[in-house]
């Protein structure tokens, strides 16, 4: 009833609120407040971030957060029994990121992952960092900086995670030692990403310091972009469990896209189709969910069973189908902190990493087995990076520049980070020179779009501009404006649906050109190139039926001519080769002799060069067959078809031996000369009689 009273008052007693009271129910009543605090922040607008803990074993993570939300992320029993972090808890908290005075008020909406510090959980804790705004670095002032502290730190820089707060916990058990301890914790961050970000003394004992970290994690928040949608999104799951009448539930933090009520998804790598039926966020139902978001959503044709065959894993990916198919191989760059070399370190994670080794790719809320192939043979040492290729046994669902750890077979190291070149390489291409080029120039500027559209145009010469790094972390528009900028800058060509490499097209081009030309220099006689004989002297062209076409038809709209199933320069005119030229001359004479009364085929061309001559003469035009008996001038036949069209209208219908006397032919000529004109549909025979059409 207090709550109506408060929100939701009578039109007509608005203005007439005691203040004063109003003032202490709010302040004063817990209840109310939070109440009225939760109200107010869903009428402002929300961004929403993930954050999430690090740092070692038994720093007070859990107990910070459960300070800072009010929610306990342990939730298994062995936690509780155990004291530790095992598995990834989740909390929620809502901090303003602008004063209440402003206009237009903005709350940060964060989902909190907590985090296990112990060394034998770390791949737990991997998969709750892949995908964060901020990291809660938690450092016990008591302890200092220890061996999962910087393991930690180390995986933050390998995922890139580029804003920090530093959470220093029990500072109530070091006295007046809280400034020594926090200017070694910032000599700790000293050259790294983290190097200015704010240490915060606490006590969740006392209570100190919880308010500044707050506002501490608002300020840094508050320069922090939001999540993008760029239309490719992306759940890694990472609980799994059913409701009774519901039916299968995962979670995970959703990036890259939105995700609606009722929609169409895939869980990769399985490839099962599955139905968002409803989803939460927060423990609020939503209509949709954008990125950047703790979710929670209901797939109802999904079991939950590990026995069950159509069961939701922890580790597959919820997503749509337009970002293609999972992979057995992948093309990366790795690198290694320099910070290993300064570390008095026996285990495996300062050793060099070598071709041929046994890791584990921890990538999402997934980790699995992977075979390293370095591009070259220098293994990588701490402070290096080199290309290499990551082979699996089971598919893997990755996109292009997404961020990922290598461990040890035995998962007791981190030995690497890494960035993906290629979410679609091939085994057999590698160490080519042609995939080398590829993968070193994108390696030299991994984020860089415009690297990236060049070395794929590069490497496959033309692509479908609507799948154009479709399997990668950029967002279609993105896309399609570096694009334009690179068209405009003929870095390449667009060509319909297709966008091509400039380079390569000019090269195919040229290539094109250079054997038109060659073939109407060595082959005189002949119409042109044929299409076919093109397509194998382009090669690299000819899969690609699409873009075969297109060349031709930019050939065509400048110097050179298609002529039926071959292509010449358009002033390459078909000559008589040396040794025909005698007899070609004699069949031509033959058929000027006479024009409308030609010999028979047998008289005209009665040896082997001059039947090949003639054959010549009607390829090239200059002769025309009009039966297999009967070969004119193709100039004598256009004077025969004009005189006959002309008396045929003049004269009416007319027989064979009418339209014979007009031309002053014989009857050899003139019937099979009919003939072809009704089979070309100038005239039409009915009985004996002929009319033109």
């Amino acid at each position: 009833m207090v709550k109506e009273k408060l929100f939701t008052p009578d039109p007509t007693s608005v203005g007439k609120l005691d203040l004063e009271k109003l003032f202490f129910a709010i302040t004063e009543i817990p209840r109310i407040y939070d109440f009225h605090l939760a109200a107010y922040a869903q009428s402002m607008v929300a961004q929403h971030f993930i954050v999430a803990t690090a740092g070692h074993v038994d720093h007070g993570k859990s107990a910070l957060v459960k300070a800072l939300t009010g929610t306990d992320p342990d939730r298994l029993p062995e936690e509780k029994s155990r004291g530790i972090t095992i598995d990834l808890g989740f909390a929620h908290l809502e901090l303003p990121l602008s004063s209440p005075a402003d206009d237009d008020m903005t709350m940060a909406s964060i989902g909190l992952v907590d985090v296990p510090g112990h060394e034998d959980f770390v791949k737990n804790m991997v998969a709750g960092v892949g995908s964060i705004d901020l990291a809660l670095l938690v450092i016990a002032a008591d302890d200092g900086w220890m061996p999962q502290t910087e393991e930690h730190f180390q995986i933050l820089e390998y995922l890139g995670v580029s804003q920090a707060v530093i959470a220093l916990t029990k500072v109530d058990l070091i006295g007046d030692q809280k400034a020594e301890v926090i200017a070694k914790v910032r000599e700790q961050l000293c050259g790294s990403a983290f190097e200015t970000a704010p240490i915060v003394g606490t006590s969740v004992i006392t209570g100190e310091g919880l308010e500044p970290l707050k506002s501490a994690l608002a300020r840094v928040l508050a320069r922090v972009k939001p999540s993008p949608d760029i239309g490719k999104p992306r759940l890694p799951i990472d609980r799994v469990f059913t409701l009774r009448g519901i039916g299968t539930v995962v979670t995970g933090t959703l990036n890259g896209g939105t995700l609606r009520r009722n929609q169409g998804v895939v869980l990769q790598p399985s490839g099962r189709l599955a139905r968002v039926r409803n989803l939460q966020s927060h423990n609020s139902d939503a209509d949709h969910i954008g990125p950047g978001t703790r979710a929670a959503l209901n797939l109802p044709d999904l079991g939950s069973s590990t026995d069950d065959d159509t069961a939701a894993r922890r580790g597959e990916v919820v997503t749509v189908e337009d970002l293609g198919n999972p992979c057995d191989t992948i093309s990366v760059l790795l690198v290694k902190s320099a910070r290993l070399r300064g570390l008095k370190q026996t285990g495996t994670a300062a050793h060099p990493l070598k071709d041929g080794l046994l890791v584990r790719m921890h990538h999402g809320s997934r980790n699995v087995p992977a075979r390293v192939l370095l591009l070259d043979p220098h293994p990588l040492v701490p402070g290096g990076s080199v290309v290499a290729q990551l082979r699996f046994k089971q598919p893997v669902f990755v996109l292009g520049g997404d961020r990922f750890i290598l461990r040890d077979g035995g998962q007791q190291f981190t030995i690497a980070g890494g960035t993906v070149l290629d979410a679609d390489a091939r085994r057999e291409r590698f160490r080519s020179p042609e995939e080398r080029a590829f993968l070193e120039q994108r390696s030299v500027a991994p984020l860089n779009l415009g690297v990236w559209i060049t070395t794929q145009l590069q490497h496959d010469h033309a692509v479908d501009r609507s799948r154009l790094l479709m399997k990668t972390n950029y967002a279609a528009v993105e896309i399609s404006r570096m694009v334009d900028l690179l068209v405009a800058r003929e870095k390449a060509v667009a060509a319909g649906e297709w966008l091509v490499d400039a380079e390569w097209w000019r090269e195919a081009r040229e290539k094109a050109a250079g054997a038109i030309h060659a073939a109407n220099r060595e082959n005189p006689e002949k119409g042109g190139l044929e299409l076919a004989e093109l397509r194998v002297q382009l090669g690299s062209i000819s899969p690609m039926p699409a873009i075969f076409d297109m060349l031709l038809a930019s050939l065509c709209a400048g110097e050179f001519v298609q002529l039926g199933t071959a292509v010449s320069h358009r002033s390459h005119r078909p000559a008589l080769p040396m040794k025909l030229q005698a007899a070609g001359a004699t069949v031509r004479a033959k058929l000027a002799a006479k024009p409308l009364e030609p010999p028979a085929r047998i008289e005209l061309a009665p040896d082997l060069l001059s039947q090949q001559a003639l054959r010549f003469l009607i390829e090239t035009g200059e002769a025309m067959e009009i039966s297999g008996e009967l070969v004119m001038q193709s100039i004598s036949y256009e004077h025969a078809r004009a005189e006959i069209i002309k008396f045929l209208r003049a004269h009416g219908p007319a027989t064979a031996g009418d339209v014979r006397q007009h031309l002053k032919t014989n009857r050899r000529v003139i019937i099979p000369l009919l003939e072809k004109l009704d089979r070309e549909g100038i005239t039409r025979r009915e009985g004996d009689l002929r009319t033109a059409r």
